[in-house]
């Protein structure tokens, strides 16, 4: 493995990407920091929606499930990282140092939004990452790692003073859909179905899916099986003894095929493959 491929398997580094993405939740075991240039871009994170400005950055713990809903019209353009804690313990080891991870630890999943001076030293900082991380050597990968290092101080800073309200308060359509999200999360082990959400939001089904649709780019269903997909994710990991029966059975699902049907198009493998891989030990 070059060293480049052995660093960039704790710390990768995506920097003013503007390719086009389909709006699918997904969740990943690593930190990330999102930084959002341009464009026009709802966040969905858990039963949150943040509607983005540029000079926005979030901060996430990854488990969260999360999506970005675009504007296929304009330009999308964003820097992202995706860390392994574990990378940065050396940094944390001194007597006297400061928790950089403690905003991703105590926050969980938040919204910075810099402007001014602010906005245009987070993007210098990330240009400078930026020049070190495509120099694919020693010299560059240990000047990235102290930039990025410094650029996490820059966050922690952040995160000690109260943000001013710069951001817009949710629209009533966004409200609605955070409702359906928090439904969704509290009772997606059970037998959904949209009559239950129209009789808890005492609005038209039908004006519920088209909403929905409208805000996150995914259906209602499309959501709903998201969520119980990562569920089932997490079962395999945390206890390998379940049958692949069973954790259909405890994430919502009541026919094994349709299970097995959504976990291959989303994952890319079926529930037997995957388990068999998370308690495979990587070589």
């Amino acid at each position: 493995m070059s060293l480049f491929a052995a660093y960039t398997d704790s710390i990768q580094f995506n920097y003013r990407n503007n390719s086009p993405i389909e709006p699918i939740f997904h969740s990943h075991s690593r930190y990330e920091v999102y930084y959002f240039h341009s464009g026009s871009c709802n966040y969905l994170i858990g039963d949150k929606i943040y509607s983005l400005s540029p000079g926005d950055l979030i901060l996430m713990n990854g488990m969260t499930l999360h999506c970005a809903k675009t504007d296929p019209c304009v330009d999308y353009i964003r820097s992202i990282v995706h860390y392994n804690p574990a990378a940065l313990q050396p940094f944390l080891e001194p007597q006297h140092a400061v928790n950089i991870l403690q905003p991703f630890e105590e926050l969980g999943n938040y919204r910075i939004s810099f402007r001014g001076s602010a906005k245009d030293e987070a993007e210098q900082m990330l240009q400078g990452m930026h020049s070190q991380y495509i120099r694919r050597d020693q010299i560059g990968y240990n000047r990235f790692l102290l930039a990025f290092v410094d650029f996490l101080y820059f966050i922690y800073e952040h995160c000690q003073t109260p943000l001013k309200d710069l951001v817009d308060l949710p629209s009533e359509k966004e409200k609605t859909v955070q409702r359906i999200i928090s439904f969704i999360e509290r009772n997606y082990t059970e037998d959904l179905h949209l009559e239950q959400l129209q009789q808890h939001l005492h609005l038209s089904k039908f004006y519920l899916s088209k909403m929905f649709k409208e805000i996150t780019g995914v259906t209602i269903f499309d959501f709903l099986y998201q969520r119980r997909i990562n569920q089932a994710k997490i079962q395999f990991i945390l206890d390998p003894a379940l049958s692949v029966t069973e954790v259909c059975f405890q994430v919502g699902f009541k026919h094994l095929a349709h299970f097995s049907r959504i976990f291959k198009k989303q994952v890319g493998l079926t529930p037997e493959q995957y388990k068999k891989s998370v308690r495979t030990p990587a070589h």
